[in-house]
C-alpha cells in the first residue's frame, strides 16, 4: 500500500522484485495506491478504498488506511493475501507464510520493557489473511470510529485486538520477521565499528520507526546520538 509522498515508486518495484525472487510460483502482486506512475507494468495498482476518517486540521491517517485491505470486496481479489509494509527488506525465502495454518497471522510486537502483561498487540507490517474474510473489523471501526481512535493508539492494536477476542490471532515464529533496529544493530560500544547485521533465521527485516532501508544503507540513524555504520547487507537484497 502507497499514498502520499513518502515513498516512491521505487519501494514498490524492489519490494516485488524481492517477492519474485523468494516466492515460489505464480502470484498475484498488487498495491494499493493513490499513484501508481513508475511502477513496474508487473504490478497490478488498485485504488485505496476510501475509509473516510475524521481527521482534525493537520491531523495525519497514520496508518489507519490499512484497515481498507478487509474490505469485504476488495476490487473483486480472492485467495489468500500476504500484506508487505513498503519499507521491508526480504532475505530469504517466504514460502513458508503462505504454508502455517491458521485464519490470520501476523507479527508478535517487539516487546517493550514498559509495556506489562500479555503481548496480544501484532505489527502489521507483515500479515496473512484471507481476502474477504474479517470485513466485520473494518466494518465495526467505520462504524466507531471516534471511539477506536480514542482507545487505540495505531491500527494495529486495534487489528490484534479485535482479532484475539474472536480467538483466530497467530503470530509468526519468532525469529521471521526481526527488527532491524532491535535485532539488527550491534550492541552499544561495538555498534560505533561493527556494522549491522541479518539477525540469525530471519526471513523478512522490518524497518520501523527511526530508520529505513536507504538510511540504513547509507549509516544514517534519525535519532541522536545513535550511530550505525553502513548497512552495506542491504545492497544485496533491496534491488530491483
Amino acid at each position: 500500500m502507497k499514498w502520499g509522498t513518502k515513498y516512491g515508486p521505487e519501494y514498490v518495484n524492489r519490494l516485488y522484485a524481492m517477492v519474485r525472487r523468494h516466492l515460489t510460483g505464480d502470484f498475484n502482486f498488487v498495491c494499493l495506491t493513490d499513484d501508481g506512475r513508475g511502477v513496474n507494468p508487473a504490478v497490478q495498482c488498485l485504488p485505496i478504498p476510501p475509509l473516510n476518517l475524521n481527521l482534525k486540521p493537520g491531523e495525519r491517517d497514520g496508518a489507519w488506511k490499512k484497515l481498507t485491505t478487509f474490505e469485504a470486496d476488495l476490487h473483486g481479489l480472492r485467495g489468500t493475501a500476504l500484506f508487505l509494509d513498503l519499507d521491508v527488506v526480504i532475505v530469504d525465502s517466504i514460502d513458508a507464510f503462505f504454508e502455517l495454518p491458521g485464519p490470520f497471522r501476523i507479527i508478535r510486537d517487539y516487546p517493550r520493557f514498559w509495556r506489562l502483561g500479555e503481548r496480544v498487540t501484532g505489527n502489521s507490517s507483515v500479515y496473512r489473511f484471507e481476502l474477504g474474510a474479517h470485513a466485520d473489523v473494518l466494518a465495526h471501526f467505520r462504524g466507531h470510529m471516534a471511539e477506536v481512535q480514542q482507545r487505540y493508539r495505531n491500527e494495529q492494536a486495534f487489528l490484534s485486538d479485535v482479532l484475539h477476542q474472536q480467538g483466530v490471532i497467530d503470530y509468526w515464529p519468532d525469529g521471521w520477521c526481526p527488527s532491524f533496529k532491535y535485532h539488527g544493530i550491534p550492541a552499544w560500544p561495538t555498534n560505533l565499528w561493527r556494522e549491522p547485521f541479518v539477525p540469525a533465521n530471519a526471513k523478512i527485516v522490518i524497518f520501523h520507526g527511526e530508520v529505513n532501508p536507504p538510511d540504513a544503507l547509507a549509516g544514517r540513524r534519525n535519532k541522536r546520538f545513535a550511530h550505525i555504520e553502513p548497512a552495506r547487507w542491504i545492497a544485496d537484497h533491496w534491488r530491483e
